[in-house]
């Protein structure tokens, strides 16, 4: 029986329509522009049959967007292999920035077909919720901050000084409750401020017993308990890396513990490579986990010369080399790490909110 050959479907996902194109598998012909459908689960059905009349092998690929998974999760149900890239990690021709929905759809399509495009990590269905909900207590952080700022730029602009060594403490919180403006009006903003504060504190407090309730029944919950470990990442802050690609950057770009296949014993399988990744933004939990100096058996890891080259950075134990090999080879993959990391938070459980 001969082999059907496989059509690759680029889609331009938008929030009324999906611009669609498709090449043929095996050939240099240009990709071919089949025009723009709805975004209803009847539109995607109606596309599949009439792309089956040309071969029963389809492949799917579009761009993560605001969108979500979705269309993912609908054509991995109905059993077609389906792709989401990041718009960041798809190839650009030098100069070439016209962007329009059928050329999306065209390049999506023919990069498909030639292999050049890195498909990120869909999460599940339970790890894009407690995503949700962490990212709503980051921005009620982020709120909360910055109405803090507002109210205490408000009160300097009036010449009232705070000389107290920390702010909003107790001491602060008596502080502001003697404060009287000069005029009614200005006042009444004095009052507003502290609504907004209030109001922002008690909507964090609310989302992180939510995530107290939900995060214990979460079932990488477990990982959320090893990187405890890490000195400085406390219980909100390992929580919020965990469902997200994160995690990859925090373990990877500052920390360095990945280890290569050059710096791994033999019987020590290499991890699996990842995409190169920006630096998180400052302020946030997975600059945090970034920057967090490891204690324990990953600090023997982190002084490791497999890790690093430096003269200063060495083991503290004697390292046995490989034959042939400048760099010692006493280093553990992540998977052992995170079982001592569980062991360790086992004996020790932190479950502060922070």
């Amino acid at each position: 029986m001969a082999k059907s050959t496989p059509l690759f479907v680029g889609l331009d996902v938008h929030k009324d329509a999906i611009a669609v194109a498709h090449a043929t598998g095996g050939r240099a012909d240009p990709p071919v522009f089949v025009g723009a459908i709805g975004t209803r689960q009847a539109d995607i059905d109606r596309l599949i049959r009439r792309l089956q009349g040309k071969t029963p092998e389809l492949r799917f690929v579009y761009e993560a967007g605001p969108s979500g998974y979705g269309l993912y999760r609908y054509l991995t149900k109905k059993g077609w292999p389906c792709d989401v890239v990041a718009p960041s990690l798809i190839p650009r021709r030098p100069g070439d920035k016209v962007k329009t929905d059928r050329r999306d759809a065209v390049e999506l399509a023919r990069l498909l077909r030639s292999g050049d495009l890195t498909a990120v990590y869909v999460p599940t269905v339970e790890d894009e919720a407690i995503r949700d909900l962490c990212r709503a207590r980051e921005a009620a952080r982020v709120t909360l901050k910055d109405a803090k700022l507002r109210l205490k730029a408000f009160l300097l602009r009036l010449g009232l000084h705070y000389v107290g060594r920390a702010d909003w403490n107790a001491a602060h919180q008596r502080y502001l409750a003697k404060v009287v403006c000069p005029t009614a009006a200005q006042q009444i903003v004095f009052q507003e401020g502290m609504r907004a504060v209030d109001e922002q504190v008690d909507r964090l407090q609310r989302i992180e017993a939510e995530l107290q309730e939900l995060a214990p029944q979460w079932r990488r919950y477990p990982l959320v308990e090893a990187l405890q470990a890490l000195r400085g990442v406390q219980w909100v802050v390992a929580l919020t890396v965990s469902p997200s690609s994160a995690i990859s950057r925090a373990l990877t770009i500052r920390g360095n513990w990945r280890p290569s296949s050059a710096s791994c014993p033999p019987s020590t399988p290499a991890a699996p490579r990842v995409a190169r990744a920006a630096s998180p933004k400052r302020g946030t939990a997975a600059h945090a986990a970034c920057w967090s100096k490891p204690r324990g058996h990953t600090a023997i890891l982190r002084r490791c010369r497999c890790i690093s080259n430096s003269a200063s950075t060495r083991c503290r134990r004697p390292c046995r080399t490989s034959a042939g090999r400048r760099r010692c080879a006493c280093a553990s993959t992540i998977g052992a790490w995170s079982h001592a990391a569980s062991i360790r938070t086992s004996s020790s459980p932190r479950s502060r909110v922070s």
